[in-house]
């Protein structure tokens, strides 16, 4: 039967974020883990509201007009809540020699007396870690995935041949991440998939720590930058197909994978994504587990629709999907 995999993808990448950062993991129906993927799901929709985009201009205006970008700050509140309330037990039982989680790791720093414990390892920046790193990732691996199976919908032929290649290096055994060097093909598809997809065409917001002239423009210490990854992953110079699902970008005539500099989804430079090689690997066994197992389909007559949403990251709209098992 058709079905939205949305809610089961969120809550089984949270689970390995979660994991990290708390130690446990969630069932998928547990009240917590969905409230706080509710809440981060519609912060992701709200950010890409007209109200949202101008907030980021002219703040101090839209403090004062009533819209939807409250309702950000409201869900933001909430998270944090969670957090400061989770870390708040966790130092009544930490033990310097039993560090289960980041947050304990954190704890124990901020207890070493130096001086970088009060100017760094504070409680406000250990709320905001977790936050960014929560929401991170979570919700870009999430819609990657989305953006897999709904692209291999639309080109069962490419789907097809990612299974023929797992089925003839892997077989049924589970995927491992040493699997990827031996799998050029399901290679390109993935890293296709995250350059089609585009998930953060703005780039996640950087801020200049001194005066700078960039190519000619004076940008002052302390403005916000945003980088535009959009416009390098669409780069004609680098790829023959810029706006069309094409994994040979990343094949060489032989069929080995081949490397791009423009492929950047995860930006570049000392402060390019943290989570990029947790990603990396969650993508590769995703994808392989789940087309190693199943063949997915649209519903009949449907037509399947790959213009993004209107939202804080470049995810597909909503669509139901048949999963049909290949046991």
């Amino acid at each position: 039967k058709p079905f939205d995999i949305l809610t089961i993808l969120n809550a089984a990448v949270a689970n390995i974020i979660i994991s990290i950062l708390l130690g446990h993991r969630f069932s998928y129906d547990d009240p917590t883990i969905l409230r706080l993927m509710g809440l981060i799901n519609e912060n992701i929709k709200l950010m890409g509201s007209r109200y949202a985009r101008l907030y980021n201009i002219v703040p101090k205006l839209f403090d004062l007009i009533p819209g939807p970008h409250h309702k950000i700050f409201e869900n933001m509140n909430q998270m944090q809540n969670f957090i400061r309330g989770t870390f708040t037990k966790q130092k009544k039982n930490l033990d310097v020699n039993d560090q289960r989680n980041l947050i304990d790791a954190f704890l124990v720093k901020q207890q070493e007396g130096k001086t970088e414990s009060t100017q760094y390892f504070h409680n406000d920046n250990l709320t905001a870690l977790v936050s960014d790193l929560f929401v991170a990732g979570m919700e870009t691996t999430t819609t990657t995935m989305r953006w897999a199976i709904l692209l291999m919908m639309k080109y069962p032929e490419i789907q097809k041949k990612v299974q023929n290649e797992i089925d003839s290096i892997i077989g049924t055994v589970p995927p491992q991440a040493e699997h990827r060097k031996q799998m050029p093909y399901t290679d390109a598809v993935i890293h296709e998939i995250q350059r089609f997809g585009d998930i953060v065409p703005d780039g996640a917001p950087h801020e200049t720590t001194q005066d700078v002239t960039f190519r000619g423009y004076f940008i002052p210490k302390g403005t916000t930058v945003f980088p535009s990854l959009y416009t390098v992953l669409r780069d004609e110079a680098y790829f023959e197909k810029p706006f069309e699902f094409y994994p040979e970008h990343f094949l060489d005539e032989e069929g080995h994978f081949k490397k791009n500099d423009a492929f950047i989804p995860f930006s570049i430079g000392k402060r390019s994504c943290a989570g990029e090689t947790l990603a990396k690997m969650e993508l590769f066994l995703f994808f392989t587990s789940l087309m190693q197992n199943f063949t997915f389909q649209a519903l009949p007559g449907a037509e399947i629709d790959l213009e993004p949403a209107e939202a804080g990251t470049h995810g597909p709209k909503p669509y139901q999907l048949c999963a049909v098992s290949r046991s």
